[in-house]
This record gives C-alpha cells, structure tokens and sequence, in this order.
C-alpha cells in the first residue's frame, strides 16, 4: 500500500480561538467542500469535538452514486490540532492531522492528510487518473472559501 501525503497551509487573519471554534466543528465541513461532491453528515453524535467521536458522512462518488465515509476523531489538543481517521469511506486509508499556530497576528492553519487509494497498480493509476486532482481541487476550494469568509489575502 503506497501512502501519499498532501499538505496544506493557509494563514488567516483570525485568532486562533476563533479558528478552533469553526474547524473544530464537522458541521462547517459544508460550507468548505465542493458542492459536487454532495457532502453531508449523516450522524454527528456532540456539537463539541472530542477524541473517539465518530463522525458519518456520505459523499457522491458521481450522480447517483452516494459512499458512506466514516471517520473517528482521535486525538484532539484543544486550541492545537485535532486529528481525524477514516474507519471506513473512499480510501483505503486517511489519517488527517488539522494544526492551528498564532503566526503574524492571524492564524497559520496546516492540514497535513496521509492517505491511500487502494493497492498496486489499480490504486496509482486511480492516484494519478483522479484522486489527486479531486483533492487539490477540494483544498483549493476551501482556501478560496475561507478567504471569501475571513477575509484573508
């Protein structure tokens, strides 16, 4: 199983409080993901995050073909990062780590996501062919977004 890595940084001019206080929700996943994808919770058990929470969603694949995605929260430093797993969904494995510095008087957010597509031959040319470009595509939405949002440059 080959793991890929994609990071990400965006620094907004927000505190860090204020940065928790809307990633640390699942609920404002919404408003961050490509409509086209169809994102939506389909059970959130607490408003407030907190370790071994377990999140579902269901995301379309393309029309008419909805996936479950079922992640765990498993570590959560408040005011720092938080890290969510896939249990089972689209890959074969995600580990996404979301940390929040004071930078500059703003926050400097970093999304640092491990994740597999599936084995052999099959999952690198799935890599190449789609999931890569989908999630840059989704990373890039999410910064125009939350500039839009928070006012970042």
């Amino acid at each position: 199983m080959k793991v890929h890595l994609l990071k990400k940084e965006q620094w907004l001019p927000i505190s860090i409080q204020e940065a928790w206080e809307f990633f640390s929700s699942p609920r404002n996943l919404d408003e961050i993901t490509p409509p086209e994808l169809g994102f939506k919770i389909v059970s959130l058990p607490e408003e407030e995050m907190y370790e071994g929470e377990i999140i579902t969603y269901k995301v379309k694949l393309f029309p008419g073909f909805w996936i479950p995605w079922v992640t765990e929260i498993k570590s959560v430093e408040e005011g720092k990062c938080f890290v969510d797993e896939q249990r089972s969904g689209p890959y074969r494995f995600w580990h996404h780590r979301h940390s929040f510095e004071q930078k500059n008087g703003g926050t400097l957010m970093t999304d640092l996501v491990h994740y597999s597509v599936g084995k052999w031959v099959i999952g690198d040319l799935a890599h190449v062919l789609f999931v890569r470009a989908q999630l840059e595509k989704i990373f890039s939405f999410r910064r125009e977004i939350l500039e839009k949002k928070f006012g970042a440059p």
